[in-house]
């Protein structure tokens, strides 16, 4: 580790969530995706990636059996003491990727405070990736978006056969997909918007988009601390 960071003194680390992705995802779908971009991005920069943290702010508390997560405070200074001990260990510039986008979890990553090593948090929903899909991926939730993504990544974890279409419109929805309540609307197991049309092409050119994107960014934002 003292030769790599010598080397290039950057460090990424994926900071995911454990909720819920309806009936046909895994509840990590948001972790292995974040983890997946990172070590693709780490790779391409030739920097360390460290392990991902695995959990993140949920809220919804038990909504939905299997999803956990911590309060914004927790995670803010869970991910502040982490990155104390890599700054110490030398670490001048942390990459934190995220593919969860409730806006608490959202605050308590870009909140997160170092000495002198910058921060930049890189949340892959902001990456524009419309073009690849039918749908508007800013109204899903483990929808067409998410499915094709992990159809890519991790075929034989997506149940293709409980995969079920679920679009309410309305208040409810709009405060769900602003992030502004942590759980989708009733009705479904815990998903919004059009799975049915996910393929593993188009996962596939979503994560290559979300890493080119990445690795630009991490190249334009150094030692700038934005993201």
């Amino acid at each position: 580790m003292r030769a790599a960071l010598d080397r290039d003194p950057r460090l990424v680390l994926a900071v995911g969530s454990l909720e819920q992705h309806g009936p046909h995802l895994p509840l990590g779908t948001n972790v292995r995706i974040a983890d997946h971009v990172a070590g693709a991005v780490a790779a391409r920069l030739g920097v360390l990636k460290a392990p991902a943290f695995t959990y993140g702010v949920t809220g919804g508390r038990g909504a939905f059996t299997g999803a956990a997560g911590l309060r914004r405070k927790t995670l803010h200074r869970a991910v502040n003491e982490l990155l104390a001990h890599w700054e110490d260990d030398g670490v001048r510039e942390f990459l934190i990727v995220t593919a969860h986008r409730y806006e608490p979890h959202l605050e308590a990553l870009l909140m997160a405070l170092t000495g002198d090593a910058t921060t930049s948090v890189y949340d892959l929903y902001q990456v524009d990736v419309s073009d690849v899909l039918e749908g508007d991926p800013e109204l899903e939730h483990a929808g067409e978006l998410e499915t094709s993504v992990m159809l890519h990544l991790a075929p034989d974890l997506v149940r293709r056969d409980r995969i079920r279409e679920f679009a309410p419109t309305g208040p409810a929805l709009r405060r769900y997909i602003r992030g502004r309540v942590p759980t989708p609307p009733t009705g479904r197991g815990g998903h919004v918007g059009h799975p049915e049309r996910a393929t593993a092409e188009k996962g596939a050119r979503v994560v290559a988009r979300w890493i080119d994107a990445l690795v630009e960014a991490a190249g334009a934002n150094r030692g700038t601390g934005s993201g």
